[in-house]
């Protein structure tokens, strides 16, 4: 199968690339930095800007199943498309480009890792990751949307966010978001229901919510944590959510852009709780869960790997 991933280098490609060359597939490569790409495995690479679609129709003839994988919440660097504009107009625009380009060239599906919607309203970042998924399945009918909660992976950005501010914080301040409920997920089951989702099997033109086998309150995440890191931080519980400070805040002190923390924090305000049953994610994607526990360890063993955490 000739396929296209789009935002290869980033932590879902990275995750999936591994799978589809396992497989055997024609794989072709879109993206804006070939710099970062590690440990080509023969793939066919296209250079280009989603924002601008420059050489996007060349990287899509011919191809079965499209990968998009990208997001637009982090500062665009200096002199880039639409560099002044809202990260959700950069998404929205993106997004666009990408699925006229996939129906022109008659890809077949197209495949989308966004997040999961909180019953109340979503959060900008949420409420712009809806739209790009709405703009790719209008585009292509039989293609899939994945809505994740937290992936625990060692690239993971909330799952790095976590595990600095419990590696730098003596003492762990949680606004009164500490209550609501979310349902983390392995990057290996991520990565094996990403490289499933292509299959003619799974049937298309709908959205998955993809969940592990429980859920848990963000506190009880941090706690996971924490003694998955073997360290003591006492909480301190705070009455407000002021998402806007402690995003500027956790984000100073685990050394991320605010561009990119405020958005998801402001995501925490709500239960983020997948519709679909762990159960029926496992049959439809031929995959066994793992464990919140496992999960954590897994990650961290990872990041151990990379770079030494202070904390373990």
């Amino acid at each position: 199968m000739r396929i296209l991933v789009s935002g290869a280098t980033g932590f879902a490609g990275s995750l999936l690339l591994p799978l589809l060359r396992e497989e055997g597939h024609e794989l072709r490569l879109y993206v804006r930095n070939p710099a970062k790409l590690a440990n080509l495995g023969g793939e066919e690479v296209f250079v280009g800007e989603l924002l601008t679609g420059r050489n996007l129709r060349e990287a899509l003839e011919g191809v079965e199943v499209a990968y998009y994988l990208v997001h637009s919440m982090e500062r665009p660097r200096e002199g880039a498309p639409l560099a002044s504009r809202p990260f959700g107009e950069r998404e929205r625009v993106a997004a666009a480009r990408f699925a006229e380009a996939a129906a022109a060239s008659g890809v077949r599906r197209i495949v989308y890792l966004g997040g999961l919607l909180p019953q109340a309203q979503p959060s900008r970042h949420l409420a712009s990751r809806y739209a790009v998924e709405r703009k790719l399945l209008a585009a292509v009918p039989d293609s899939v949307a994945l809505r994740s909660s937290i992936v625990i992976g060692e690239r993971s950005r909330s799952f790095r966010l976590l595990v600095r501010l419990i590696e730098r914080l003596p003492l762990l301040p949680l606004p009164s978001w500490r209550t609501h409920r979310t349902q983390p997920i392995d990057q290996r089951d991520v990565a094996a229901i990403m490289a499933k989702a292509k299959e003619p099997s799974v049937p298309g033109g709908r959205a998955y919510e993809l969940g592990g086998p429980e859920p848990v309150s963000y506190e009880r995440l941090l706690q996971l944590i924490r003694e998955a890191m073997v360290v003591n931080r006492p909480a301190i519980h705070l009455q407000l959510n002021a998402n806007q400070l402690v995003g500027r805040l956790a984000a100073a002190i685990a050394d991320e852009d605010p561009e990119l923390v405020v958005p998801l924090m402001e995501g925490l305000s709500f239960d983020l709780l997948p519709a679909d049953p762990p159960a029926e994610i496992e049959r439809t994607f031929a995959v066994r869960l793992h464990s919140l526990p496992a999960a954590i360890e897994h990650a961290l063993r990872r990041w151990e790997e990379r770079e030494p955490l202070a904390a373990r």
